[in-house]
């Protein structure tokens, strides 16, 4: 069976991970650790527990179509002391992690309850915080105030600097056959598995082919007036240079984004910048015309049909 890794985090992952599976993909996901907003946010500081956020939303993704327990994996309470804004799986991976002894043992315990086909992993078990610099020359700390950052950013950073990786994320970078990064937040799903101490170069070695899944619209302050070719050069500044082998990008020349939404412009000229880097791109009409935020996930798992 061919393999694939997805390494992103937020709601773009799982969607990529239903498809990778509809196509017979032994799949693993990789998922970001440093959410600190929200449910995972409150557990992270109440208890000490890794953010389960972004786990539990693959986990759910692959979990067995017949799963009982997905449904209520996802249930969000919205009321109760203490319960109000808690997605119910998460209380169940943060008990999972006190009962078991760790987090790793926890998303095992969750994937036997879901019967989880395929594997999800933190790409590291290690409690790190994200910071950014803007182009104001300002630093601004945590996931959540980066994915709301005013002006917008130019890199970021983990804290501490280098944690190592959760070992077998790199050996499933190693044995891939396709590794998908995105689509999802620039600064703050994908970049910051790429700062996981081994990730990057273990990208860059590998002989899978890379795809990298362009957002079809722009975050405020993340990534406003950030181009196709633009997202790329942030994926090579921070380690990716030389590594990704295909950009797909929704064509905004041919089939523009509703008014009002500020499109991630992957026209003719964007494209043209990305093959001067010896990229290859697939430009097509990705976008999700009830939620144009987002990739419509029929129209983007056909386009990785004939990619991967």
């Amino acid at each position: 069976m061919r393999r694939a890794v997805a390494i992103g985090g937020g709601t773009g992952l799982p969607v990529v991970l239903r498809c990778l599976a509809s196509l017979d993909f032994d799949v693993t996901a990789v998922v970001t650790v440093a959410d600190d907003g929200g449910s995972s946010g409150m557990l992270r500081r109440e208890l000490g527990v890794l953010p389960p956020g972004d786990i539990r939303n693959c986990l759910v993704a692959l979990a067995a179509p017949d799963s009982l327990l997905a449904d209520v994996f996802q249930y969000r309470f919205p009321a109760g002391e203490g319960l109000i804004g808690h997605a119910l799986g998460n209380l169940i991976i943060a008990a999972l992690a006190e009962m078991r002894g760790g987090f790793a043992e926890a998303i095992e315990g969750a994937s036997e309850l879901l019967g989880v086909r395929g594997h999800v992993l933190p790409s590291t078990l290690s409690d790190v915080v994200l910071f950014a610099e803007d182009d104001n020359g300002g630093r601004v700390m945590g996931q959540e105030n980066v994915a709301h950052s005013v002006a917008r950013v130019c890199s970021v950073h983990l804290e501490p600097t280098s944690p190592p990786a959760f070992p077998p994320v790199l050996d499933a970078i190693r044995a891939a056959d396709v590794v998908v990064l995105g689509p999802g937040s620039l600064y703050t799903s994908i970049m910051p598995n790429l700062l996981i101490d081994g990730v990057a170069e273990a990208l860059c070695a590998t002989d899978a082919r890379i795809i990298y899944i362009c957002n079809v619209a722009n975050q405020r302050g993340e990534t406003t007036g950030l181009d196709a070719a633009g997202h790329v050069r942030a994926l090579e500044e921070h380690g990716l240079l030389g590594a990704i082998d295909v950009v797909l990008v929704h064509d905004s020349d041919t089939d523009p984004l509703p008014e009002g939404v500020s499109p991630v412009d992957g026209g003719a000229d964007a494209q043209a910048r990305i093959r001067a880097r010896g990229i290859a791109v697939i430009a097509t009409d990705l976008v999700d015309r009830l939620a144009p935020m987002h990739h419509d996930p029929e129209l983007l798992c056909a386009a990785l049909r004939r990619l991967a």
